[in-house]
């Protein structure tokens, strides 16, 4: 039986938290114009080109914290988070913090943001990453930022990004579960669709290591956690991304060019395709 899908939290008219994370979400909603980065890439064969979002994405990632950083009076406006700044680490989550350090060195989060980039010419035409966190991970305030990128002149130059993908991480997380349990298409008995939280209680900022992931009772094709794919929460984003227009061709034009010369070394085959009417 379907239940309610969860809602967003809402913040209260006048709160502090509330209006950092709008003052973030204008900053990352800017991205493309604040984003700065001195790496080039030259030489790469197209066929090349799949495997830059597990090279390249921690560097795209990284070069987001910095314009965070820099950019720090647009989402502190009136200094109210002055020692406070943002740090990646890839071993925890959520991977980027806003934080800063005590005298006794313990770390004071005042938000997380879980940081992913997306090859926007990738393989498979959509973000490829799990997102299994259970909700009690996650505090409200905490965002799920989903950065697409590529390179400025599809084979080579500087990296270019797009507006990112913004979403309460509780909230992606509770819709996962719910969209799995009762909405996702399957032939599986309602036991099966359960989700199963972590044995031991979770709580916001864990410590690296700390087992943090919800799993499904029954995931065959593991799909579990694969949010690209969830109707409603991120689908429509990342259709109207590859609609996007690079050097005046659609991203999925590209996409499907370049996978065609991938996955076939019959050249004529690969004409044949692209000339079909």
């Amino acid at each position: 039986m379907n239940t309610s899908a969860p809602g967003r939290h809402e913040f209260p008219e006048v709160d502090d938290l509330g209006a950092l994370v709008s003052n973030l979400r204008e900053v990352l909603g800017a991205l493309p114009v604040h984003f700065r980065t001195v790496t080039q890439i030259e030489g790469l064969d197209a066929g090349e080109l799949f495997n830059l979002d597990t090279v390249f994405g921690s560097v795209i990632e990284k070069q987001v914290v910095e314009t965070l950083n820099r950019n720090r009076k647009v989402w502190d406006p009136g200094d109210r988070w002055p020692r406070y700044r943002f740090v990646r680490s890839a071993q925890t989550f959520p991977d980027v913090r806003l934080q800063a350090f005590g005298q006794d060195g313990l770390k004071d989060i005042i938000l997380g943001i879980e940081l992913k980039g997306w090859y926007l010419l990738s393989r498979e035409g959509e973000p490829s990453f799990r997102y299994s966190v259970t909700p009690d991970a996650c505090d409200v305030q905490d965002l799920l930022v989903v950065v697409p990128w590529h390179l400025k002149n599809v084979l080579s130059g500087e990296p270019a990004v797009h507006e990112p993908y913004l979403e309460q991480a509780r909230y992606v997380a509770k819709y996962r579960n719910w969209w799995w349990t009762n909405v996702r298409r399957t032939g599986d008995t309602l036991s099966e669709r359960q989700v199963k939280a972590p044995d031991k209680k979770v709580s916001p900022y864990p410590a690296p290591k700390t087992k943090i992931a919800d799993r499904a009772f029954k995931d065959g094709g593991n799909n579990f956690g694969r949010v690209a794919r969830i109707e409603r929460l991120m689908n429509d984003y990342t259709s109207s991304l590859r609609e996007r227009s690079i050097t005046g061709i659609p991203a999925e034009n590209w996409i499907a060019f370049f996978k065609n010369h991938v996955e076939s070394e019959d050249t004529k085959e690969i004409l044949a395709q692209m000339t079909r009417d």
